[in-house]
């Protein structure tokens, strides 16, 4: 998944680092508001997620790549708001018996946002449970491709920061790369014979 992501970033660097940026400058500044923009940012945050889930397909696919797409989760308000609440009371509630089962839960939930993304007509609630039916027996995959860039993390650390700059659009990547790779395993067995 990581070789295939550096393939689609190739050429896109600029504006994937640029979107990135960006995000991080709405969300760090919202972060920097007392009280309201904690607030802001729980109800930003969903939509927000699905809007970086179509940027990451739009490079992935080798679709139209362009900035105003972290902006498309809007667009299903509701619903990103919905899963990105619900998401966060799962995994709390997970978390409160131990934190192992509260990391499990949010392997499970991982692929929502990209779920969501690629299905705008999927409901909240639908979207969690399709992500836990397709990461059935993947979560260890899924968590071992997350702990292979903490050798990244730590050198970006070194840069004062700037490296993740290019880390975390190389990590967006290969997630939706991970997301078709799974969806394309759990269609195959999953399909209704005719």
């Amino acid at each position: 998944m990581r070789e295939k992501a550096l393939d689609s970033l190739k050429g896109k660097w600029g504006i994937a680092i640029g979107t990135f940026f960006i995000y991080g400058l709405i969300v760090g500044g919202l972060g920097l508001i007392p009280i309201v923009g904690s607030l802001a940012s729980l109800i930003i945050t969903g939509p927000f997620m699905v809007g970086l889930c179509l940027f990451s397909f739009s490079i992935s696919r080798n679709g139209d790549t362009r900035l105003e797409l972290i902006f498309d989760g809007f667009k299903n308000f509701g619903n990103a708001l919905g899963a990105y609440l619900l998401m966060v009371l799962f995994i709390l509630l997970w978390t409160l018996l131990l934190i192992i089962p509260g990391i499990i839960a949010a392997l499970s939930y991982s692929m929502t946002f990209y779920i969501m993304a690629d299905d705008s007509s999927i409901g909240s609630m639908q979207a969690i449970d399709k992500s836990k039916a397709m990461m059935n027996g993947y979560k260890g995959k899924y968590f071992l491709m997350q702990l292979s860039f903490i050798g990244w993390a730590l050198l970006c650390l070194l840069t004062v920061g700037i490296g993740f700059l290019w880390l975390i659009p190389y990590i967006q990547i290969s997630n939706a790369k991970f997301y078709d790779d799974v969806k394309a395993n759990w269609e195959a067995n999953n399909a209704q014979p005719a």
